[in-house]
């Protein structure tokens, strides 16, 4: 019985220590209304919210206001896929996760550059061997990975994005301080070379008028354009970079999508580029991964610093130090994207995606638009009728159609007066979006 008591009491005392404490200290300290840490400057920079959640905001703002309408909502914007992960893919993610139920399947941390038999994989299958195992990184995703390769390049560095590119290239560059503050007057940040990429010039920039930079991003295909870049044109982008000295990130999340013949899924295809790129990807798009989260990032052993230095030593740093390794259960199914029967899944997946890419392009083109894109990529780029601003557009669809677009403003300055339509949706999804998109759209009713 005494024992119980002490019991107790210790019990009672440990679980005191952890209690908030009811003093007229703590008061006063919760009574303060801001801390004393400085912000960081650079996030003051950045001009709204990220463009994504942006557009989930809207929409949840016009829910709100037409409740009744929330059942008739459809997404044609953010391209998250929408189609199950086929069998022999799923299988290899079961019996991962199963295998840590069992003392001999059972893994703890792996090594943060990924599962030799994942890297190994990725550098024979999907890029025929042209790179070494050894440079492949595995993470978990090509998104967390362009940050990473920020950390690698800090804050000196003059970066070069297209106009209109994928939103984190320049969002990332702010927050690292690369940057100075926005321009109201063209909405364009100081410090950041813009490379207009325009249906003039078939939405690849005149790299060689462009002023340098030291690091130069680089989309193929591209988002939102859809336009996925010759083997001409990569060649001119790594012949210019070689000669500036500049350091090329080639996001090749979109490679699957290329059907064209002789069109490059990799930059390493191209004589030269091991000496100025890097190469990010994923299986989000692959694979039905987004939710799943499995990417990689090549780095070459001859891409040096002006120093000598490897660039690869230092994203090998980032790694080790600020990741654990993508989750092993996932690397499972990456194992299983990679066999034949999951490769064949995939480009099942994708033709799924590509043929309603083809029905939107064709919906546009019917009612007038010039439409780009989507013979490539999973994205089609609508051109609007002169004066009509994206987010104006955006927001009419919406009210008249209850479909979800993207601006192309969302995506710099050079993306207004265009509107990008994601074939990532259910097919019968997207045939009832092409409808609604026709009445909508139609040229009289947007005069």
């Amino acid at each position: 019985m005494k024992l119980t008591g002490a019991l107790s009491f210790l019990l009672l005392a440990s679980a005191s220590a952890f209690a908030p404490s009811s003093s007229s200290n703590a008061h006063s300290s919760t009574s303060l209304s801001m801390s004393q840490v400085v912000r960081n400057p650079n996030f003051g920079k950045l001009v709204g919210g990220y463009l994504f959640p942006e557009i989930g905001r809207r929409r949840n703002a016009y829910i709100e206001e037409n409740p009744e309408m929330a059942s008739k909502i459809i997404s044609l914007g953010i391209g998250d896929t929408t189609q199950p992960i086929p069998e022999h893919i799923l299988s290899g993610l079961v019996n991962s996760a199963s295998k840590l139920g069992t003392k001999e399947g059972y893994s703890g941390y792996g090594a943060e550059q990924g599962m030799g038999d994942l890297r190994a994989k990725i550098a024979d299958k999907l890029y025929n061997g042209i790179i070494k195992d050894s440079e492949v990184f595995v993470s978990d995703g090509a998104k967390c990975d362009i940050m990473r390769v920020q950390q690698v390049f800090g804050s000196g560095v003059v970066t070069a994005v297209q106009d209109p590119s994928y939103p984190v290239y320049v969002d990332t560059s702010v927050m690292m301080g690369q940057t100075g503050e926005i321009n109201k007057e063209t909405n364009q940040y100081d410090n950041i070379v813009y490379m207009p990429c325009t249906a003039e010039n078939d939405f690849f920039p005149d790299i060689e008028s462009t002023p340098r930079a030291d690091i130069v991003y680089f989309c193929s295909p591209n988002n939102p354009t859809g336009a996925a870049a010759t083997r001409e044109q990569l060649e001119k982008l790594v012949k210019v970079c070689k000669e500036r000295g500049s350091i090329l990130i080639f996001d090749a999340a979109y490679a699957p999508f290329i059907r064209s013949e002789g069109v490059p899924k990799s930059i390493f295809e191209i004589e030269g580029a091991r000496e100025v790129a890097i190469e990010c990807n994923s299986f989000s798009k692959y694979a039905g991964f987004t939710g799943v989260r499995l990417g990689w990032t090549v780095v070459p052993d001859e891409l040096t610093f002006s120093d000598g230095t490897k660039v690869r030593d230092d994203f090998n740093r980032v790694m080790t130090t600020a990741f654990n390794g993508a989750s092993n259960i996932v690397q499972g199914g990456g194992l299983a994207c990679l066999d034949d029967e999951g490769l064949a899944e995939i480009n099942t997946l994708i033709d799924y995606y590509l043929e309603n890419a083809k029905l939107l392009k064709e919906a546009m083109e019917s009612i007038g638009y010039e439409v780009f894109g989507g013979t490539d990529a999973p994205y089609v780029f609508v051109k609007l009728p002169d004066g009509k601003k994206s987010w104006d557009m955006f927001s009419e669809i919406l009210e008249k159609a209850q479909v979800v677009t993207i601006p192309g403003a969302g995506f710099g300055p050079g993306g207004e007066g265009y509107l990008r339509l994601s074939a990532f949706a259910p097919r019968d999804v997207v045939v009832e979006a092409c409808g609604r998109l026709k009445e909508a759209m139609a040229p009289a009713a947007v005069a």
